[in-house]
């Protein structure tokens, strides 16, 4: 327990040392870094630069689809300050936005293709273990 923050120390496994706990600045980062990139949101607009390269804000809404414009300002904002995006505001009538994945931004991309293909192979098992906790919480 990281007896400053009153939460669990984070730990990294090496195989010299076993469990060492994390510097405090790097656990912060880690835990701010995990909580802002790990909602769906974030993860649906990489998705979409990914696909489908430069994207205009209502494009970008468009691709990910169901998600308010109210949100899709603020996660693309969050994302452009964690250094995900770029936002070029192109000096037209009516202005015209386009946003677009850094190098950084494509590298967490990479990342959660495996949590996508994980996704996809274990749906089905997912789904079973709802319907069954669903008929056992009847």
């Amino acid at each position: 327990m990281d007896q400053r923050l009153g939460t669990p120390a984070v730990y990294r496994w090496t195989e010299r040392k076993g469990a060492e706990a994390l510097d405090p600045a790097v656990e912060r980062l880690v835990r701010g870094v995990i909580g802002q990139v790990a909602d769906k949101w974030t993860m649906l607009i990489l998705e979409a630069l990914e696909e489908h390269g430069t994207l205009r804000f209502t494009d970008v809404g468009r691709a990910v689809g169901d998600i308010s414009q109210k949100m899709l300002t603020k996660t693309l904002r969050q994302m452009e300050a964690d250094g995900l995006v770029v936002r070029t505001i192109h000096p037209v009538i009516p202005p015209h936005v386009d946003y677009q994945l850094t190098e950084m931004g494509r590298s967490l991309s990479a990342a959660f293709c495996g949590v996508w293909q994980w996704a996809e192979a274990h749906h089905d098992k997912v789904e079973a273990a709802r319907e069954a906790f669903r008929q056992r919480k009847g």
